[in-house]
């Protein structure tokens, strides 16, 4: 008999405080796909909130698991440096990790993101505005009522796929490709997508062919707006060598698609778990800007990013040593009940919704989370005119990482429209 999450989620509690507290090890993805690494972080906040793995998957580690502590490390990228990775897993191959700009320190780190700042400022979201719509309306207007489907494929992946194709200035019939590039890049061999990590290579050489090939394109025509043409044109990046450009393509194809697309359908999956909430935003569709915020900060779609400190440092009362792995847990840090209220509870119109963690902070804060605001509006906006209720029928099938926090699949039935 397959256990139900309440029980999944009590066996975990009752492990994660049996469990002496210097074997305790939030960083296993299973957890993740389980979503049963609550009473984990819970117990860390309360009695270890700079908790030390020596053992694990990834080698020793710290874990930071309190909003301010998350706050303080995020925003010192001095002595918490992002060179050489954001994950707690490096990532394998001889020459290490790919080089991109979210894992880069000052002054480079400054000036590959100035370059393509320009595609996610507010005069290009107004310009991109209209056709999300157009795009969010055409994908809900085709979608079947009274019929079960996969909300995550039909729904989420295309309108995320689509505004990134659009960002890339790439042909729309390719956009899926970037959806599986994007779970590629993430996924763990032997759990479902690849089986080996050279097949993960041999993935990665046509991705990397695809993306050479359009800076071939735009470094020889005049400058344009999309992502690559400002890759290819910009001082700090034009000359850049083609394993950095990857690097950044990996980077803006991930943080562009897989972030968006799992909150999207974390916001169905919220509103269906919580139905008190759903009447309230269907009741006052004002409220869709709070629900937002709201959902980043429930979902936390990058559950952590990485740091290596620089030197060695007392950091509440720990002696972290300078090389050690620093993991900050977003997602423990919007459950942190000393700076939020009820956090475990999803609240549409909580007083102060865009205090959250799931953007990051400091210089390396997401550089298009307004964008990831504005699909997630845009798409809520045309459901309530359409549809009364969205249900979901079964548990979604959850991702194996403990990096991405998203959803492989979510079964969904529309019994009408308005």
């Amino acid at each position: 008999m397959i256990a139900t999450h309440a029980e999944r989620l009590a066996a975990a509690r009752a492990q994660a405080y049996a469990l002496p507290l210097a074997e305790l090890n939030p960083a296993r993805p299973e957890q993740f796909q389980n979503d049963t690494m609550w009473p984990y972080f819970e117990r860390l906040r309360a009695e270890d909130p700079v908790h030390y793995t020596a053992e694990s998957n990834y080698g020793p580690y710290w874990s930071i698991t309190k909003y301010n502590d998350i706050m303080a490390v995020d925003t010192n990228h001095a002595v918490f440096s992002s060179e050489g990775g954001i994950t707690i897993a490096s990532q394998d191959g001889e020459q290490g990790p790919l080089p991109m700009f979210i894992a880069m320190d000052p002054p480079k780190h400054d000036e590959q993101r100035k370059t393509v700042n320009p595609a996610v400022s507010p005069f290009n979201l107004a310009r991109l505005e209209p056709l999300i719509r157009e795009r969010a309306a055409k994908i809900l207007d085709s979608l079947p009522i009274g019929e079960e489907f996969d909300w995550v494929d039909k729904v989420s992946m295309e309108l995320t796929a689509m505004t990134l194709a659009t960002l890339f200035d790439m042909p729309q019939e390719d956009r899926r490709k970037l959806t599986y590039w994007s779970d590629v890049v993430t996924a763990v061999p032997g759990q479902g997508l690849i089986d080996t990590l050279e097949q993960k290579f041999a993935i990665f050489t046509e991705y990397h062919a695809y993306f050479t090939e359009l800076w071939n394109q735009r470094v020889n025509a005049e400058p344009g707006n999309d992502l690559i043409s400002m890759l290819a044109h910009g001082p700090a990046t034009r000359n850049m060598s083609p394993r950095e450009y990857f690097g950044n393509i990996v980077l803006l194809t991930v943080g562009g698609n897989d972030t968006t697309r799992n909150t999207i359908s974390g916001s169905v999956l919220a509103l269906n778990q919580n139905p008190d909430q759903y009447a309230k935003l269907r009741a006052n569709p004002d409220l869709i800007t709070s629900m937002v915020s709201e959902t980043i900060r429930w979902q936390t779609p990058l559950p952590h990013m990485r740091r290596i400190a620089t030197q060695d440092i007392e950091f509440q009362g720990k002696q972290i040593r300078k090389g050690d792995k620093v993991v900050m847990w977003y997602v423990s840090g919007n459950r942190d009940d000393t700076v939020i209220e009820r956090p475990n509870d999803y609240i549409i119109d909580r007083a102060r919704p865009r205090q959250h963690l799931s953007f990051g902070f400091g210089i390396h804060r997401c550089v298009g989370n307004r964008l990831a605001e504005l699909q997630l509006t845009i798409i809520w906006q045309e459901i309530l005119k359409r549809f009364p209720t969205i249900e979901v029928v079964a548990e979604p099938k959850r991702v194996f990482s403990t990096f991405v926090k998203g959803y492989e699949s979510m079964r969904v039935v529309i019994p009408t429209r308005v």
